[in-house]
């Protein structure tokens, strides 16, 4: 005898209307999970900052969490932050440079008192301006020992710092034409080599140093008369600023 299947048995009206039961099925689902969202889109406050501060004790302090409608803070651009960044380094670079200007005015006060001696700081970092008749000779490039004392203490001062120095030889426009210094280039240039050996015996770094000749060519003051050329006969040591800032002269501190 062949097996019968069981829907033989149900009526053909009502297996028509079968679909009726998943179609139910399916639109109940649904609306469980419309009721389902709806309840996850209402925050209640109070609960949610419950848990928000529970959340900051645990993972960075209090009130770390983010509240509800609470602002939140921007985000800096890149660029902001380096620039930040730089200012605050150049901050920081422009007070060591003026405690180092400071130094070197109480180490040469008797000079500076006299106007022999200059010591600024300027955009390019912290110069000392020393009168040639302080430390040559007229036409010469040796140091005379007065001035080597007072190099050596200059030296010392900056044989602990860590900045370049660039020591230039400066003269006046009178021409000079001699067997060993046959222009103002030569002599301008043997001068400020002569201030950096001594430096180097003092104890600087020979990588931090370099010795510039320029002669006539950057004059302080007018070459019209002979408190004019005095003023240009002149050598500086620039002590360079790691990040360059604009300054202005300093004062040499009071003696107390």
């Amino acid at each position: 005898m062949s097996r019968r299947r069981y829907d033989d048995d149900t009526p053909q009206e009502q297996q028509h209307e079968r679909w009726l039961i998943s179609y139910a099925d399916f639109i109940t689902l649904l609306f469980a999970f419309f009721v389902v969202m709806y309840a996850i889109s209402i925050v209640n406050e109070g609960k949610y900052q419950v848990l928000s501060e529970a959340l900051g004790d645990a993972f960075g302090g209090r009130g770390a969490a983010v509240r509800p409608n609470t602002q939140v803070e921007p985000v800096l651009p890149l660029s902001h932050i380096v620039n930040r960044k730089r200012n605050e380094m150049a901050r920081r670079e422009r007070e060591k440079m003026a405690v180092l200007a400071r130094d070197l005015s109480a180490t040469l006060l008797p000079l500076v008192k006299s106007g022999q001696v200059r010591v600024t700081q300027n955009a390019r970092g912290v110069s000392v301006e020393i009168n040639a008749s302080v430390l040559f000779e007229q036409g010469q490039a040796v140091l005379q020992r007065d001035a080597q004392e007072v190099l050596r203490e200059v030296g010392g001062l900056l044989r602990s710092d860590t900045h370049r120095i660039e020591v230039e030889g400066h003269t006046d426009d009178v021409p000079i034409a001699s067997a060993v210094y046959p222009s103002n280039w030569e002599l301008s240039a043997a001068r400020a080599a002569s201030v950096v050996r001594l430096f180097i015996d003092s104890g600087v770094g020979e990588a931090r140093l370099s010795a510039l000749g320029f002669a006539a060519t950057r004059p302080v003051a007018p070459n019209l008369d002979a408190a004019g050329q005095a003023r240009n006969r002149r050598v500086a040591v620039m002590i360079l600023a790691a990040l360059p800032e604009t300054g202005g002269e300093m004062p040499p501190p009071v003696r107390p």
